[in-house]
């Protein structure tokens, strides 16, 4: 029986552990053309485990780029868990990329950062980092940004700053059409009208955010927390049963995906709702689940507010003394170094309450005159221009309506008569301005054409004479060849003549297609291909396999990559097939998103060193060659060799 007990616990292990393998290869797969499934971008079918499968593989991915996404992943969705071991892993990152000299990653790693070091209360230094990664970033990455900037002054109490943030984010993300990034700045804008007691604009634009997140399709820390936003915002409006369904929805997503944050914040509120509801069991439960999830991550944010709500719960429960002692804990984990005033006024007023109650009144009147001071510091001052600051945005189409309503009642006061009349003497002057502007438009555009066409003709005609003196010096290297009787010398001719016509075969298509500054890829790589293949005479015993997408590049990287094309093709017919062996050389130039280009060159052959470094003059020249070329383009480079070589390149398109 023992025995039998051992072979079930063991089969209970292999399968665990054979569930997590699959799971880190569903995420992290170094066999796959892109290895890594990003979390919450490209998926969010996982469980709470992703975060452990994400630090055990991700070193396995060979891509730098990639493999720099996926550590910045796992650190920055470790901060809902561990911000400690979060702080590390971003340093890690930071350590990685700046020994690689990779400053557009370094200020993406520095945006994880800040985003960490704000919710451990280190707000200054957060600000620091989060305004030195701004240089370093792409505009894409400015919304992430922007948003992390406005939860900083959002806890330094700079209501206004905050909301900034939040529009200028949302503006970069509408102009992107990332619809992430207006989600967040709408549940963002809902947090802030909420804290100003706007409960109904706070609700319309957190439900405008969901709606976003809905598109989306994805579930996230940020659909997450947009979830406890809207149903604070009903709780306020004295809605609890309706905030109740998207709490409980925000509480499943969260245990799904371990948000402690998310969940500490949640069962906050719950506190609050369930005291509405005069279930004070209920609401004791909530908050000792509300301090549970603060401990976890170490957060004395949270911490802080988990003691006032239940401070707040003792209040309604009649236990003043209690709730006195569970309040000063709360401001005693605040520490003057606090800076959020709106909970801070909370505290104190619920503490002059206790007090009032308990029959300490000089320690009532002590506590309600901090929180006056505070409410006013929160509510009054600046509040009217904080809440124009954000009813701006919204209200600036209505207020459009409104002046064009007031000029139309202005001009229907005027004689009809007499408007009848001044329109009619306008319309005949306009006629005849719009008559003589045609009539000068009409003569200045055939101008316009004629001198396009021209123009046009020229182009096309410097195109040609540069395919013809390239087509020249390519004749005259064959001639020299002819003259020459070493084999090393003819091979190198033989190589130039090959880069010259790469390069001719550039203007080439400029002058026969229509559009004048880009390259059709596909086309332009099939025929340097077969033209390089009926240069070394291999028709019968070499084949290509094309995975070539219809792109066109300018003239800038077209040539480039036309020229690292002849240099790799070359390597494969002198080094990868001898003795007349036969192949396959499969040629792939496709985006690998946006605006990221994937060029690869493999061969089924006998495998390379490292492109042309064994090639017979020792030289090196072609390697040299792509190495600056790559340079050029601002990409990088991947050799690969076992069965056959393959050489992996990206780059950027500007």
């Amino acid at each position: 029986m023992h025995k039998q007990s051992v072979i079930v616990t063991m089969l209970l292990i292999f399968c665990l552990f054979s569930f997590e393998l699959v799971l880190a290869q569903d995420l992290i797969d170094p066999e796959r053309q892109n290895p890594y499934t990003r979390i919450f971008v490209d998926t969010d079918d996982f469980d709470d485990s992703y975060l452990q499968e994400l630090e055990l593989n991700y070193s396995k991915i060979p891509i730098d780029t990639i493999k720099f996404a996926a550590l910045n992943d796992l650190a920055y969705y470790t901060h809902t868990r561990d911000l400690k071991r979060s702080l590390e892993l971003t340093r890690i990152g930071l350590a990685m990329t700046r020994n690689k000299k990779d400053t557009l990653w370094e200020g993406r790693f520095q945006i994880t950062e800040g985003a960490v070091l704000l919710r451990m209360e280190q707000l200054d230094t957060a600000l620091t980092i989060l305004e030195s990664a701004r240089s370093k970033v792409k505009r894409r990455d400015l919304p992430m940004l922007f948003t992390q900037l406005g939860y900083v002054f959002e806890r330094n109490g700079d209501i206004m700053t905050a909301a900034d943030y939040a529009l200028r984010a949302q503006n970069i993300g509408i102009a992107l059409n990332d619809k992430k990034a207006i989600a967040l700045s709408y549940s963002d804008l809902s947090n802030l009208y909420w804290k100003f007691l706007d409960f109904e604009k706070g609700l319309e634009l957190g439900l405008l955010s969901l709606s976003y997140f809905e598109e989306r399709n994805l579930n996230d820390m940020d659909f997450d927390f947009t979830l406890y936003v809207v149903g604070n915002n009903l709780l306020s409006l004295n809605r609890p049963q309706e905030g109740l369904k998207y709490f409980e929805r925000a509480i499943s997503m969260g245990e799904q995906y371990g948000f402690f944050n998310n969940l500490s914040d949640i069962y906050i509120s719950l506190v609050d709702l369930y005291i509405d509801l005069n279930q004070f069991e209920a609401a004791e439960v909530a908050g000792e689940q509300a301090i549970k999830y603060a401990n976890l991550i170490e957060n004395d944010f949270l911490h802080m507010r988990s003691l006032l709500a239940i401070g707040q719960l003792k209040l309604f429960q009649g236990k003043y003394k209690e709730a006195i002692v569970i309040l000063n804990r709360c401001l005693e984990v605040a520490t003057p170094e606090f800076g959020d005033n709106f909970y801070l006024s909370q505290a104190y007023e619920r503490l002059s309450r206790a007090y009032a109650k308990s029959h300490n009144y000089k320690e009532a009147i002590d506590a309600f005159a901090v929180y006056d001071s505070l409410k006013k510091e929160v509510f009054l001052e600046n509040s009217e221009q904080r809440m124009a600051l954000l009813r701006t945005e919204f209200d600036l189409a209505e207020k459009e309506s409104v002046i064009q309503g007031m000029q139309e009642r202005i001009n229907k006061q005027s004689s009809t008569q007499t408007l009848i009349s001044i329109i009619s003497g306008l319309l005949l002057v306009l006629l005849l301005v719009l008559y003589v502007t045609y009539e000068n438009n009409k003569k200045k555009n055939l101008l316009l054409e004629k001198q396009n066409q021209e123009k046009e003709f020229l182009l096309k005609e410097i195109h040609h004479r540069v395919k013809n003196n390239l087509g020249i010096v390519s004749s005259l290297l064959d001639l020299q060849a002819d003259k020459i009787k070493d084999p090393k010398v003819t091979s190198a001719i033989e190589e130039s003549r090959n880069r010259v016509y790469s390069m001719s075969m550039i203007h080439q298509k400029l002058y026969q297609g229509k559009n004048l500054s880009s390259i059709g890829m596909k086309e332009y790589l099939v025929d340097l291909s077969q033209h390089i293949l009926d240069s070394y005479g291999q028709e019968g015993s070499i084949e290509y396999d094309y995975d070539l997408e219809d792109m066109e590049l300018d003239v800038d990287s077209a040539i480039p990559v036309g020229l690292i094309v002849n240099e790799l093709l070359t390597n494969s017919y002198k080094h990868a097939f001898p003795n007349s062996r036969k192949g396959v050389i499969n040629i792939t130039c496709k985006h690998i998103s946006e605006d990221r280009i994937l060029l690869e060159v493999a061969d089924n052959g006998i495998g390379l060193l490292e492109f042309d470094k064994e090639d017979d003059q020792g030289s090196g020249f072609g390697t040299q060659l792509i190495d600056l070329l790559i340079q050029q383009l601002d990409g990088s480079i991947m050799t690969v060799n076992g069965s056959g070589t393959r050489i992996r390149m990206e780059f950027d398109l500007d």
